[in-house]
């Protein structure tokens, strides 16, 4: 599981039927560093599917892989990344 960052949402004309009632969102994974505000923890955006209502700004854990459509099992759904949790708060230690 990651965190990441939201930065935007994707439109799209016609999603698989399967995934109605969700969206999909831009995120940005971050680091320590990123998670402390520099920019040079900033990853490579990705796509994930959202149905617990994210909007841009907000941090978020991510499951990824086989992990992503296990919540929602014995259903499939074609998806890759999910947004499992909306985090209010992220305290980083430093070493």
């Amino acid at each position: 599981m990651r965190i990441a960052e939201v930065i935007g949402k994707v439109t799209l004309s016609q999603p698989h039927s399967s995934l109605r009632g969700g969206r999909w969102v831009l995120a940005v994974p971050l680091t320590k560093e990123g998670l402390q505000g520099k920019k040079t923890g900033r990853g490579e955006p990705f796509v994930v599917y959202d149905d617990i209502g994210c909007n841009a700004g907000c941090r978020i854990a991510v499951s990824e892989g086989g992990e992503a459509a296990a919540p929602f099992h014995p259903d499939k759904k074609p998806i890759d990344a999910y947004a499992a949790a909306i985090l209010d708060h992220i305290e980083v230690e430093s070493k």
